[in-house]
């Protein structure tokens, strides 16, 4: 198989900020640590998602966490993966991502979304029926007022008229935009609006998606002028054993599965099919790579080659792993991986 990797490979971080059983406010301090250090080594962005009413995210207002880390980073990049627009009125979004753009100097990594959890729009008044109508609306909007000084709109959900749109976004014409989805249709939709795209999977079958983004795509870079990133999502926990990587990141993956299905279990809702349920069949289905550092980067270099992305999605902190766990990890992946050789 021809290689679709660079020689330099891009590394950034997911997180889903789930609960660690700590006190939140010793989590937040911790998370920001770890991006001070992503920061130094060289890691491209951080990339937070965005959940509610459910220990699976303590971000539930990820643009409020990221001005911290905007204060706290120099170079990181940052950004919500995704921004779920069903439960933003747009414009409001729009001066929420205006600002966290100009108190980074132009940092800013954009996801939106609309999410899949129906539940937790639904704690919002918001229904399954009508979330795909109101985020088609609240996107377009967005657009729009990232293209213009007046925003006006007339839609079923939204309703405005020659607003004045007195905040700009540093980066013009706008931040970078990421969509997260293991559809086709949504990677053909990536590639012809010059978006990024986060999937997550067996290498095999994000490979279609990988596929179907290059085989639409407009020849046309990102808004920042560069090639659009194929991100590949990974929990990754490496240590100077096998045995001790193994450990850490079992425990560490119980409580996050927990905290993931909280509020299935609490509505009595089954959980999606591709759940690895545990912690042999997250490794099986290589949504974890765990090991030694040698192990883990032919692993990883391995996945990517064959699903065909261009950058990977390390998620570092998840469940209960310690902060040094995760930091050790960071660390390995600046000096194994991310300096590959072609």
């Amino acid at each position: 198989m021809k290689s679709d990797l660079p020689s330099r490979l891009t590394c950034g971080i997911f997180d889903h900020l789930d609960d660690d059983g700590r006190d939140v406010a010793r989590q937040y301090e911790d998370r920001l640590k770890l991006a001070e250090a992503c920061d130094s080594l060289g890691f491209y962005a951080y990339h937070l998602a965005e959940h509610h009413c459910s220990p699976h995210g303590r971000g539930p207002s990820p643009n409020l966490f990221l001005s911290s880390v905007a204060q706290r980073t120099q170079k990181l990049r940052f950004g919500p993966l995704v921004l779920l627009l069903n439960l933003y009125h747009p414009l409001r979004a729009f001066e929420e991502i205006c600002m966290l753009d100009q108190l980074s100097g132009g940092r800013l990594e954009l996801g939106i979304g609309r999410g899949s959890q129906p539940i937790e729009w639904g704690y919002f008044g918001i229904s399954a029926d009508a979330a795909p109508g109101r985020y088609e609306e609240a996107s377009e909007i967005l657009n729009i007022a990232l293209k213009g000084h007046t925003l006006s709109y007339r839609g079923h959900h939204f309703e405005m008229s020659e607003v004045p749109l007195t905040l700009r976004p540093h980066q013009r014409p706008h931040p970078p935009t990421w969509i997260a989805s293991n559809r086709a249709e949504s990677a053909e939709w990536a590639a012809a609006n010059g978006a990024n795209l986060a999937c997550a999977g067996p290498s095999s079958a994000v490979r279609n998606v990988t596929d179907a983004f290059r085989s639409h795509r407009a020849h046309n870079t990102t808004a920042d002028g560069r090639e659009p990133f194929l991100g590949l999502l990974r929990m990754v926990v490496i240590a100077q054993s096998d045995q001790d990587a193994h450990a850490a990141a079992e425990a560490a993956y119980r409580r996050w599965l927990e905290n993931f299905k909280f509020l299935y279990e609490r509505n009595a809702i089954p959980t999606p099919p591709n759940l690895p349920l545990t912690f042999d069949a997250a490794l099986e289905s290589e949504l974890c790579v765990v090991g030694t550092p040698a192990s883990v980067r032919q692993l990883l270099l391995n996945q990517m080659e064959q699903a065909g992305a261009n950058y990977l999605l390390c998620q570092l902190a998840f469940g209960n792993l310690p902060l040094e766990t995760s930091l050790y990890t960071a660390t390995t992946i600046q000096s194994e991986i991310i300096p590959r050789s072609g």
